[in-house]
């Protein structure tokens, strides 16, 4: 291995090839279950310098795994054991290459912080509308490998939605680029949406171009209690009709989760926190392109008629920016309130939207039977079908005891459920390797043969990725 790390050496600097020292961000998974060992840590600072790289670990047989910011939650992006894999980390290549508001699109390398790009789009006048927790350190090219939804998927749909073209390095050294910035092209199969979601193993994606938006001249957020999850379905129908193209977020959260971060986090003042008509709240996001006036008339005509129906029974509207961040901060601390509580057992799972009420009572129903005293943090993307439908152990439990002992059963009962509502178990966190087992269990054989095949055709040495979404 010394003659491939002196090759390595040679392409991208002595200082960009790590193999001393604390490695600790690029060995360990964002959630702290794994720490691999890498042979090295590789970081290029251009797309030739990628290829070059996968061209000698190629004629070395050595593995890559690709690495943007590492804030996946499927254990994609990190080495195993073995110390024989390359971290390829995307991080230098952070260059904006161009923004062509006329287009209403950016190209720019996959290492960007999402937040960056954001901002980027805001400062040309332009709307870049992917939002996520994480949003502060992933990027753009993992948010692409793992189709990333985030909370404004109801209007602008997932990450794939958003892409209109990318540069991919294959894994023989090759250079695709198919950055042209096209809505319509119609010219044979659609490579790109075969890299998106693919989480590095069948290339890597080193630029991208995506969409930019208009910015809306109005953004107004509620807060409000439902009765159940059913009131919760039929408000997001009604918002659908009253606010059409303007609904973009639809958050439901579970009273428990929401008690979680009034107890952890008290500085942070939850509405009707414990109030017994609101076992469910929902957190409600309408941007507009006609004035604020007119905006907020039709939001708060909504309400009114949700109020009405006995859809709502408590409501809060956000008076200014300020209330409207503090009421997602409240929405985006759910994880880091639970972390607080204990270790938990995740799940990241759609359902269609009109099947979630039976989904939740059905699936309630079993772990509590299964598991008595089980705490269930329910919360997540209603507006598009996706739940975080999370287990806590039971109030009075040992947190690390109940991981070790039921982990695996949870699983099992919560994704036989989503499989018997036709669901999916990985609905915008990915596969990577700690779902690969599960995606063998409930995919189809016929879709698992075309996924082989795919891969196959694509990196018949195995070396990109190996172990992640397809077992190896």
């Amino acid at each position: 291995m010394t003659s491939l790390l002196d090759t390595l050496r040679s392409i991208v600097g002595d200082a960009h090839v790590l193999t001393e020292g604390d490695l600790t961000a690029w060995e360990q998974d964002w959630r702290r279950r794994v720490r691999g060992k890498a042979l090295a840590v590789v970081r290029p600072a251009s797309t030739p310098e990628v290829a070059a790289v996968v061209k000698a670990c190629a004629a070395a047989g050595t593995a890559i795994v690709p690495q943007g910011g590492n804030t996946g939650l499927a254990v994609g992006s990190t080495p195993d054991a073995s110390g024989t894999q390359i971290v390829l980390s995307l991080t230098r290549m952070n260059a904006v290459r161009n923004v062509d508001t006329d287009n209403l699109t950016m190209t720019v390398e996959a290492g960007c912080i999402l937040q960056n790009l954001q901002e980027v789009a805001r400062n040309a006048g332009a709307l870049f509308p992917l939002s996520l927790a994480a949003e502060g350190s992933c990027t753009i090219g993992g948010n692409l490998g793992t189709n990333a939804g985030g909370t404004q998927v109801v209007r602008y749909g997932n990450t794939r939605d958003l892409c209109l073209g990318l540069e991919v390095v294959t894994p023989q050294g090759e250079v695709w680029s198919g950055l042209k910035g096209l809505r319509k092209d119609n010219t044979g199969y659609d490579l790109r949406d075969l890299f998106i979601g693919s989480e590095g193993t069948l290339g890597i994606i080193t630029a991208v171009c995506m969409k930019l938006y208009p910015q809306p001249a109005a953004k107004l957020t509620a807060w409000a209690a439902v009765p159940s999850m059913e009131h919760a379905v039929q408000l997001l129908g009604m918002a659908h009709q009253q606010l059409g193209a303007g609904l973009t977020g639809f958050e439901v959260m579970g009273q428990f989760a929401l008690s979680l971060v009034g107890k952890h986090m008290p500085q942070l003042r939850v509405p009707f926190l414990g109030q017994d008509d609101a076992p469910w709240c929902v957190l409600l996001e309408n941007s507009d392109s006609e004035s604020e006036e007119h905006a907020r008339a039709r939001f708060e005509s909504l309400l009114e008629k949700a109020f009405e129906a006995g859809c709502v029974t408590d409501a809060v509207v956000a008076e200014n920016l300020t209330q409207a961040h503090q009421l997602w901060h409240i929405r985006e601390n759910i994880p880091l309130a639970q972390a607080e509580e204990g270790l938990n057992i995740k799940h990241d799972i759609s359902v269609q939207i009109s099947r979630i009420p039976a989904f939740v009572a059905h699936t309630d129903a079993v772990l509590q039977r299964e598991i008595p005293g089980v705490r269930l943090v329910n919360f997540g993307h209603l507006g598009d079908g996706n739940l975080h439908y999370n287990v806590q152990a039971p109030a009075e439990g040992d947190p690390k005891a109940f991981l070790r002992d039921n982990e695996e059963r949870v699983h099992q009962l919560v994704y036989d459920a989503v499989a018997e509502f036709g669901g999916s178990f990985s609905a915008e966190h990915g596969v990577g390797e700690l779902k690969a087992d599960k995606l063998e269990k409930y995919q189809s054989p016929v879709a698992l043969s075309m996924m082989r095949a795919i891969k196959q055709a694509l990196d018949p040495q195995g070396i990109m990725n190996p172990g992640r979404v397809l077992k190896a």
